[in-house]
């Protein structure tokens, strides 16, 4: 172990000081310190050797993977303890702090979660090979068919192609959007189809026409990039839900298609999946999953994620 004024010029530099942060919690892989930092291996890889020279890291191989973690050993004169102590005190120093560790919630759930790597295989084989009747078309229309007599909030509901098809089996819903033409349009389409419990409301989804407490479930699908502050709209949606509530957000994984602000109308890049965990944390939400449930095989290859948490 190094003397404290060694370890202090060690953890000076912060990315030192954050890997060391997340390794007191959990053995991790480089890779996943990738996942977890954003950063590439080569940085990452040299921070670690400079931790493991000074006795403060290190490694364990299992099968193919090297994983790297905290010293165990106690050290002379009680260092262990010393380098905790020192760490809990600059841990406050450090504004990445909560990022990190929810992007190690995030990681560590990813390591565990072999049925999620499955059913992207069966995701990436389905549609492959023609099958007569076979689509993702009918599949949603089959599963939304299973929906439960809920009271559901499409905010950013667009001409509400979702809401129409959710309206089928819902108790109701409520499409709020905040474009007068969308909402005539899809207005005239449900009651066209003869839709009695489709609403179409003239809103905004940072502050909908809803009252508080009063709905089952409320969905943003492609919606919440367009928000300017996306937290309120996520603290919004935690306001008309009712207790044991569940908001699910469908939305495109960040990205760096810039031409997306003008091609149709973008605020925001996507959001990575740490980002929407802290945005339904911060916004009251538990239970909260993220995950990406799709990839474009063309050009930008954008990928879409998914996020759900309950009241």
């Amino acid at each position: 172990m190094p003397s404290t004024i060694n370890l202090l010029r060690l953890l000076a530099d912060p990315t030192r000081l954050r890997l060391l942060l997340l390794l007191e919690q959990e053995e991790l892989s480089v890779a996943e310190l990738q996942q977890v930092l954003g950063m590439g291996q080569s940085r990452i890889s040299s921070h670690l050797a400079q931790l493991k020279r000074a006795g403060v890291v290190e490694d364990r191989r299992a099968g193919k993977n090297v994983y790297y973690g905290a010293a165990k050993a106690a050290g002379k004169n009680g260092a262990r303890g010393r380098v905790r102590e020192i760490l809990q005190l600059l841990a406050r120093e450090v504004p990445e702090t909560a990022r990190d560790r929810t992007a190690l919630k995030l990681a560590l759930r990813k390591r565990q979660d072999k049925a999620r790597e499955y059913f992207d295989q069966l995701a990436g084989k389905f549609g492959r090979s023609y099958v007569p009747g076979r689509s993702w078309k009918a599949l949603s229309h089959a599963l939304i068919s299973l929906v439960p007599r809920l009271t559901i909030v499409d905010l950013g509901a667009g001409e509400g192609t979702l809401s129409q098809l959710l309206a089928r089996n819902a108790r109701k819903v409520i499409a709020v959007d905040n474009s007068p033409k969308m909402v005539e349009f899809g207005s005239k389409l449900a009651k066209q189809h003869g839709f009695k419990n489709l609403e179409y409301r003239l809103g905004d989804l940072e502050d909908p026409p809803i009252a508080k407490d009063s709905v089952d479930l409320v969905l943003l699908s492609q919606a919440l990039h367009h928000a300017i502050k996306p937290e309120r709209a996520i603290k919004s949606a935690h306001r008309i839900l009712k207790k044991n509530g569940r908001v699910v957000v469908l939305d495109l994984l960040s990205h760096n298609f810039e031409r997306a602000r003008k091609l149709y109308s973008d605020r925001w890049l996507g959001f990575s999946e740490v980002r929407l965990h802290q945005l339904l944390e911060g916004g009251g939400f538990r239970e909260v999953e993220v995950s990406v449930v799709s990839r474009e095989t063309q050009n930008p290859h954008f990928q879409t994620v998914f996020a759900t948490g309950v009241k």
